[in-house]
């Protein structure tokens, strides 16, 4: 799918050859890349990007000075993205805590199409680290269109409105929509937000916005008003000293107080920004501290309790030590792991095993149905053993069929020591999913619940979208580890190094809150709280009734095994936006819970978390809401009356508005099929609409019932290459050869029948 936007883009660059600047020169039209820039560069969005959809080569033109080109026969199929040209951009975000909240706000002109002609606009919009799409709003100068989340109960009303289904995502972390009819010369005003992640390593907080515009986005002529905006909040919600690092682009510090701070940038320039927006800070702390937040829900939240969070920051990394460990490595080498994909987790498995200290022990299960053990104890990660095992690796991993996740779990439980004073963890890597996978979890549930204080930890890490990705993370909930994923095949590699990092910075474990005396209906997420790692905060969240006390304490184990105590300060949630930052966390967790319990109550709870907050998720679907005027068709839904001619009153049927469906933005719970099938993640392509998949059957049918060698797709895709004359000219011959078979039926019918 990315490949086909990049073909269509360098398609719609050369298209754009066609319009004509006059004499100002200040901007030439787009040149495609050619020879190494490819290599170097992409077409693939790294900044908020419209283009027009152009299907019909013949509407390309400048809307205010025509060229009157000739006329260009015949359609682009697949239609062909020109980059519309940009007016001017504004980025606003907030960082509390180790989410950021982004809002985009750009103008675009559709300066490639006539005046009297319209064209779809795409929108693609890259996010940063674990991106999540909150809202979008749309304004055009004859319409305008909102997002909104509907439940699944609600597409049962749905179905009656008139819909378009698009959307989705190009990449994991780009999303698109599409706008349709947008007429040449208008401009359009698009606004998005989402939530992000923030990257925490060595102490900073990092944050990383796409922010990279191409040339070619530039609007031609020199006085017009090119103006670019970033403001940029920081609440760390910790009462501590923040400390600002690094910065892209020249902030202006517009306040400071304790905990937080706040900046601009506002210019006009010649050349849009070239470079990713990031900032880097830190929250001033050599040792273990935290807090707790306290908000109270809206009167439309679905749960009325009280709300609250508590974090811990594991301070500087040079002032704590980690625990020992004692690794047992589970990774998938079924058939959907072959070429690339195993040999990226290769590289990231001996990178985990060489960072291994001389304390530290160790063992590798690789499985498919069968399973490969390296060794049938955990043992000493000496350099010796270290390189036998990547030997070991390297002639061992071969994939083969099948996929079964429980036997190599049972195994690890099996090889630990429980030596007391290291950390027993497995980690897990797959990319399929298992049918008994509730049963797997209901197994390690039962397993680690009859251990002793330190318990096997258990840390998930998926690959692509075939696996259950809930199953994965409800694994690591109930082993109070921790869940990542790498949903972009391209991407396994480095995300599996991060993940194996943190996960080994184990700096405070059996973290548990003091007793609530005063507080009941106390609802905790996660469930079971995971340990403290130095590469990344513990943030933790639940709902509440009572009183909360006004100071509360965390405890723990160090690595020394001795035990840790620190004073939470009780404090009221101000300028924090806390159901959006925690709404992500929350729903993920939720879900998981909601899948292995199969809780309906707990399927409509998260159904409201996502539309109250805009966040996606499994039971809900993001839709865009046409207004037009400053008003929805929806303002006069519902059913009514209206006099008839004879009298009476007759029933109308009511006027749903009309919506632009995306496609699910959810990942979904698996594909048994394709793991049944060993297909490898990143190769499935785009998923048809119901009907095309029809249309596709009965194609490749039709292919199969007239001839083995004539292919039906082949036939309607080159028909619809077809120019106009040639078309009426197959007609015309089709036409005569029906004709013609009619006339043969009727003597085979009634020929020779003399009476």
């Amino acid at each position: 799918m990315a490949d086909d936007f990049v073909i269509a883009v360098e398609d719609g660059l050369k298209l754009a050859k066609r319009i004509y600047f006059g004499k100002d020169r200040s901007v030439a039209p787009p040149k495609p890349m050619l020879g190494m820039e490819k290599f170097s560069r992409s077409y693939l969005p790294a900044a908020p990007m419209v283009y027009a959809v152009i299907s019909d080569p013949g509407i390309v033109d400048n809307p205010d000075i025509p060229s009157y080109q000739p006329h260009v026969h015949g359609r682009c199929d697949p239609p062909a993205l020109i980059p519309l040209q940009m007016n001017g951009i504004a980025l606003e975000a907030g960082c509390h805590l180790d989410t950021a909240i982004v809002t985009v706000s750009g103008s675009w002109r559709v300066h490639c199409v006539m005046g009297s002609r319209h064209c779809d606009c795409l929108v693609a919009i890259p996010m940063g680290e674990q991106g999540s799409v909150l809202g979008v709003e749309v304004d055009t100068p004859r319409k305008s269109y909102f997002s909104q989340q509907n439940s699944m109960d609600e597409n049962k009303d749905i179905e009656k409105v008139p819909k378009v289904e698009n959307g989705g995502f190009l990449k994991p972390h780009i999303f698109t929509f599409t706008i349709p009819q947008v007429d040449g010369g208008y401009n359009l005003s698009i606004r998005v937000t989402w939530s992000q992640k923030l990257s925490y390593i060595d102490g900073l907080f990092s944050l990383c916005i796409p922010f990279s515009f191409p040339e070619y986005v530039t609007p031609a002529g020199k006085k017009i008003s090119k103006k670019e905006k970033i403001l940029l909040n920081v609440d760390s919600g910790s009462g501590s000293e923040v400390l600002c690092k690094t910065t892209s682009h020249p902030l202006k510090e517009q306040r400071r107080q304790v905990g937080k701070l706040g900046f601009l940038y506002e210019s006009e320039v010649l050349h849009w920004s070239s470079t990713d927006f990031t900032f880097s800070y830190s929250v001033s702390s050599s040792h273990i501290f935290g807090g707790v937040v306290l908000q109270t829900p809206s009167v439309l939240d679905f749960d009325q309790r009280e709300m609250f969070f508590f974090y811990l920051f594991p301070g500087n990394k040079e002032n704590q030590k980690v625990f020992k460990k004692e690794v047992v490595f589970i990774v998938d080498i079924s058939g959907s792991m072959q070429g690339k994909l195993l040999e990226d987790t290769k590289k990231a498995l001996f990178a985990a095993l060489s960072k291994l200290g001389p304390r530290d022990y160790f063992n590798v299960i690789a499985f498919n149905m069968e399973t490969y053990q390296f060794s049938s104890n955990v043992e000493l990660a000496t350099k010796e053993r270290i390189e036998k095992a990547i030997q070991w690796i390297n002639m061992n991993f071969i994939v083969g069929d099948g996929t079964n996740i429980l036997l190599p779990l049972n195994q690890a439980t099996e090889m630990f020591r429980y030596d007391h004073d290291s950390i027993p963890m497995i980690w897990l890597v797959t990319d399929g999913a298992v049918q008994d996978e509730r049963r797997i979890c209901e197994v390690m549930r039962s397993h680690l619940a009859s251990q002793g204080p330190i318990c096997p930890r258990i840390y998930t890490f998926g690959i692509g979208t075939f696996c259950n990705h809930y199953f994965l993370r409800m694994l690591s909930m109930i082993g109070r580890g921790h869940h990542d994923a790498a949903y972009d095949a391209d991407s396994v590699e480095v995300r599996m190094k991060a993940f194996f990092d943190r996960a080994a910075s184990t700096v405070l474990a059996n973290i548990a809150l003091d007793t609530l005396d005063n507080i009941f209906g106390l609802e905790v997420y996660p469930s079971h709280v995971p340990d403290l790692l130095s590469e990344s905060p513990l943030i933790v969240s639940g709902r509440y009734e009572g009183a909360f006390p006004d100071t509360l304490k965390a405890k723990g184990i160090l690595a020394d095994m001795s035990n840790f105590v620190v004073d939470l300060k009780v404090q009221k949630a101000k300028d924090i936006p806390l159901e959006k930052v925690l709404a992500k966390q929350e729903i993920d967790l939720l879900t998981a819970e909601a899948w292995f319990s199969q809780n309906k109550e707990l399927e409509k709870k998260i159904a409201s978390v996502s539309i109250k907050n805009g966040c996606v998720s499994e039971y809900t679907r993001m839709v865009l809401v046409e207004t037009e005027g400053g008003r929805t068709d929806a303002d006069s839904a519902g059913v009514g009356e209206v006099p008839s001619k004879s009298g009476g009153q007759k029933k109308v049927e009511p006027k749903y508005p009309k919506m632009i469906i995306l496609r699910s933005l959810g990942i979904g719970f698996g594909n048994l099929t394709a793991t049944a099938e060993n297909i490898t993640p990143g190769s499935e392509g785009e998923k048809l609409p119901e009907a095309a998949e029809i249309l596709v059957k009965a194609a490749s049918n039709c292919c199969g019932k007239l001839c083995g060698h004539c292919c039906c797709m082949c036939c309607i895709n080159t028909c619809s290459r077809m120019n106009d004359q040639c078309a009426i000219a197959l007609t015309q011959f089709c036409g005569a050869l029906a004709c013609l078979g009619c006339f043969t039926c009727c003597e085979a019918c009634c020929g020779g029948d003399n009476r």
